[in-house]
């Protein structure tokens, strides 16, 4: 028999032993300066100068290096991770805010988890766990339908830093940054009474949360100031989206007393609304006067123009970064809502009944 093939590999067929796992000992002696020297580096301490920095980050690129920051928190007690959670990421109201946040926590060199929870509380609740599990910073959370207060004080009392944003849960001990939603709706509603109208109906607004709630009681309260009868008016609850608004305008039509202007509890509402009505002949503004909330990007570029409330997205964003990072640092937050004061955007579609205020569009 031949011994040709006596069973034993070639070099070429020996699989490659994998390579040991590059450390900050390798940069380190690469460049002839310490470990701590290198690991303050790849986090842009300060304390380390500018061009030491850019040599320990050129090196690490070059040969491969990976921070390891499961390792970095466990000697640290930080994991310069922070979660984000909201309920519609889809909604360019909060991809402002979260533009905002982001810009503050990035500064502070900190990396950002995002959950679109949808309103799912379990869903909020598996991506709070996974927070955990990573040993997270903090929490900068929209609080889905459904959140306790006994779940966020359960964070708290464990030491995370929590600040909830746009909607408030009572009895939590963590702050809250949001717009005051019923001074808004006041304000939007009052004009539209002043503009003359007297048929006002609202759409929109999960009740459960206290967004919808308090946009719904300034509406109300609004109506009642002026002597009229809220429960007179068409209020279409829970709907959020364009999709919905332009479910709603079907109901609106066959409502016995069409109203003659219409509060959107937002701005994707309101657009929902506003382009269904004049597929159905009936012009926003001059037929039906249209109102938003949140001022969206866009809201001003619509024909006609969107009255709305601007509910100041980048003010809230970073007062929420700004708010969480002090209570990363360890200082005591009060947690007393941070109510940010709206601004109310007169434009052209809420005018007088059969105003036409806008251009009227091309046939």
């Amino acid at each position: 028999m031949s011994d040709d093939h006596d069973g034993s590999s070639s070099p070429e067929d020996v699989p490659q032993k994998p390579g040991k796992r590059l450390t900050l000992g390798h940069i380190a002696d690469q460049l002839g300066i310490s470990t701590a020297t290198v690991s303050l580096a790849l986090r842009d301490s300060p304390l380390v100068a500018e061009e030491t920095r850019e040599k320990v980050k050129q090196t690490a690129q070059e040969i491969g290096y990976i921070y390891n920051r499961s390792a970095a928190s466990l000697r640290t007690a930080r994991s310069q991770i922070v979660g984000v959670a909201v309920h519609d990421i889809l909604n360019p109201y909060f991809a402002e805010v979260f533009s905002a946040l982001e810009d503050v926590l990035e500064e502070q060199g900190q990396m950002i988890f995002i959950c679109n929870h949808r309103d799912d509380v379990k869903r909020q609740r598996a991506f709070v766990n996974t927070l955990l599990q990573h040993r997270a910073d903090g929490l900068i959370l929209c609080p889905s339908v459904g959140t306790t207060s006994e779940e966020i004080n359960r964070l708290v009392d464990q030491g995370i830093p929590v600040t909830l944003v746009a909607r408030e849960v009572p009895g939590v001990w963590a702050p809250c940054v949001r717009g005051d939603d019923y001074k808004g709706t006041y304000q939007i509603t009052k004009h539209l009474i002043e503009q003359g109208h007297s048929k006002i109906a609202m759409v929109g607004g999960r009740r459960e949360s206290s967004t919808g709630r308090f946009r719904a009681s300034g509406w109300r309260t609004a109506l009642e100031d002026a002597g009229l009868d809220p429960s007179a008016q068409i209020d279409l609850p829970e709907l959020m989206t364009q999709a919905d608004g332009r479910a709603a305008v079907q109901v609106i039509l066959e409502a016995k007393e069409r109203p003659t202007a219409i509060v959107g509890f937002n701005d994707l509402v309101a657009l929902g609304m506003m382009t269904t009505l004049r597929r159905a002949g009936i012009e926003p503004g001059p037929d039906i006067a249209i109102t938003g909330y949140d001022d969206v990007d866009g809201a001003d570029a619509r024909t006609p123009a969107l009255t709305t409330v601007s509910n100041q997205a980048d003010k809230i964003g970073r007062l929420a970064a700004l708010t969480l990072l002090r209570q990363i640092a360890g200082d005591r937050v009060p947690n007393t809502p941070i109510v940010i004061e709206p601004d109310l955007k007169i434009r052209e579609s809420a005018p007088p009944p059969g105003v036409r205020i806008g251009p009227k569009l091309s046939e």
